[in-house]
């Protein structure tokens, strides 16, 4: 089988190489996890929450090693890739301690006599498909709520970050993951397609681009199994006339800036109110070019390179071809030069509706910037997008800015702050944003079998 290279995007060395399971392999981890699944769902749901605090220590005490691994396979500065390990833990310690409760059956009131109730109940072998930006969190929101649930996991990670995905399946095993509860597989696209088509796994939950969630999404439809689709985004950061335009300003940098600009709810078009444009546009640009780049390692870096090179290349000819449509550069606008896949934090102007990018996702630390004569024009701009993932609203006035979200056509708003995970929060969007939540209370329904028990 073709190997897998782990590649540092900051030097673009292949610093290790993995093998794709062959099809009697991954056959042989379907088996696995068919049978521990029978196991699993019938062990007390006290024994399944304490797997998932193991598995939080495991994680607190191996955060230093995991860390630099994500630093070097895709780049996130070591505080940025610690502060994921840290939410990681604190996910599966919150389906540890909440989630027993969420599983409890529920009693529906009945005006007739008798009595019925809804119990949580497993399904079976879950197959989850993750990207590399968030390569533990994106897991963990996945498989925490699942395990808890009785559900078993064939986890298939994203090829440029097998040393993680590697790394969790040893973690697994040393918090005590019975075989087959907890698979890593690494499979091709066409390995991955099967599966999905096959009877023995229940349900799909992938996180990755819309395109990726059009071919899943609908092979997982042809088959009748449920599927949780996180995808893209191209989420808006509305700035009104009465803002605190400096806390705006700097939040709108960590915003755009954090992960290297490569998540699917980092602010991406900002839609700045008229009166107050000019100053936000001055201070925006000044944030973006303090940003500290440099190599994740160095603790002073606070954004290092693109996840790769083809990364890079495919950012930098949308920037070129937003130019050639009639849009301005504020700053940055070209590849740094160095080695390895650094792209400078970069603002555009002067787009229009007629311009290709105006309808793409921009996965880098690339900002548009929208100038609006009202709330009314910001909100029909911010909806004027295929994507509904996360959305930001600056303002003095939180009242009116909680009705103003009711408008907004996304699956979160955040008021006076930038989009950021918690495990009680529930995660997800609208149009090509994908289809289901995941975390909080929601998170752990949607690979449930909602059963109704009535007696009479």
């Amino acid at each position: 089988m073709a190997n897998i290279s782990a590649v540092n995007p900051s030097t673009g060395e292949v610093f290790a190489e993995f093998e794709q399971l062959t099809d009697e392999l991954l056959e042989q981890s379907l088996v696995r996890a068919n049978a521990a699944q029978i196991l699993w769902k019938k062990e007390a749901i006290q024994v399944r929450a304490e797997l998932l605090r193991s598995i939080a220590r495991e994680y607190r005490e191996r955060a230093d090693v995991l860390a630099k691994d994500v630093a070097l396979e895709m780049g996130k500065p070591i505080k940025a890739a610690l502060g994921e390990l840290a939410l990681v833990a604190s996910i599966y310690e919150y389906y540890a301690e909440q989630g027993p409760a969420m599983l409890e059956p529920k009693e529906i009131p009945e005006h007739a006599s008798g009595k019925a109730l809804v119990r949580k109940d497993p399904i079976g072998v879950l197959l989850g498909i993750m990207p590399w930006n968030f390569p533990h969190y994106q897991v963990a929101r996945f498989v925490a709520p699942n395990v808890l649930l009785g559900n078993t996991i064939l986890l298939k990670h994203a090829s440029i970050c097998a040393r993680s995905a590697q790394n969790i399946d040893e973690l697994m095993s040393a918090a005590g993951v019975p075989e087959g509860v907890y698979s890593n597989i690494f499979a091709s696209h066409a390995q991955i397609e099967h599966l999905v088509a096959d009877p023995r796994i229940k349900g799909v939950s992938l996180t990755g681009s819309d395109g990726a969630g059009e071919r899943i999404g609908a092979l997982a439809g042809k088959h009748i199994k449920p599927a949780v689709l996180e995808l893209g985004g191209s989420d808006p950061f509305i700035v009104l006339a009465d803002a605190d335009i400096k806390k705006a300003a700097a939040a709108a940098v960590i915003g755009r800036c954090s992960n290297s600009g490569q998540q699917c709810t980092g602010a991406k078009r900002f839609i700045i109110d008229d009166s107050v444009y000019e100053e936000f546009i001055e201070l925006f640009v000044q944030g973006m070019e303090s940003v500290v780049v440099g190599d994740p390692l160095d603790a002073a870096t606070t954004m290092g390179p693109l996840s790769s090179e083809a990364a890079l290349l495919e950012l930098d000819e949308q920037v070129k071809q937003a130019v050639a449509d009639g849009a301005q550069v504020l700053t940055g606008g070209s590849r740094l030069d160095r080695p390895g896949a650094y792209y400078p934090p970069t603002v555009l102007s002067g787009i229009s509706a007629e311009n290709r990018v105006y309808y793409q996702e921009l996965f880098g630390p690339v900002a548009m910037v929208f100038r609006v004569g009202s709330v009314e024009e910001a909100v029909d701009l911010a909806n004027d997008s295929q994507y509904g993932l996360s959305s930001a609203i600056f303002t003095a006035d939180e009242d009116r800015a909680a009705l103003i979200a009711e408008d907004l056509d996304t699956g979160m708003v955040y008021i006076n702050a930038v989009s950021k995970s918690a495990p009680e929060l529930p995660f997800g969007g609208v149009k090509r944003s994908g289809v289901g939540r995941e975390l909080g209370t929601y998170g752990i329904d949607e690979f449930a079998n909602l059963k109704l028990i009535r007696r009479s």
